[in-house]
């Protein structure tokens, strides 16, 4: 075992691209969105609430970023039989919604993103256009 390793991260030009890649695409169509962007920490790099979201949406949002970047799948892969028992288990961080996708470049795991407000085709359209944005793959 090597005692360092040496990864990729996403920078913040990256999130503000992203961001802005996903703000278009629901303003194209026309639907606002809450954007939450997380690396596989958790941490949060980037949200926005776009005007006329629903504050709800927020929420659910960051469980769907926090589920692909834990698991490294899109969140809709959780399970339906334990959907219930895991979102208890982790106080709704974790969530088998549609709209998390992870964060892939180069095959390496950088992080989540998740998009809620619309419809769950809606929201996966929307994190796919942020994720083709910086050249990330599923």
């Amino acid at each position: 075992m090597q005692p360092i390793e040496t990864r990729k991260f996403l920078t913040h030009k990256a999130v503000l691209a992203m961001l802005t890649a996903a703000t278009e695409r629901a303003e194209a169509m026309g639907q606002p969105q809450c954007i939450v962007i997380v690396d596989t920490s958790g941490g949060t790099l980037g949200e926005l609430k776009m005007t006329g979201a629903k504050f709800l949406s927020l929420k659910s949002a960051r469980a769907k970023a926090l589920t692909a970047a834990s698991t490294g799948r899109p969140s809709s892969a959780i399970p339906e039989a334990v959907r219930s028992a895991i979102g208890a288990a982790t106080g709704g961080s974790i969530t088998g919604l549609p709209g998390g996708l992870p964060i892939v470049v180069d095959g390496e795991l950088l992080g989540g993103i998740g998009i809620g407000s619309g419809t769950g085709d809606q929201d996966v359209e929307v994190a796919n256009a942020a994720l083709a944005s910086i050249g990330a793959s599923q």
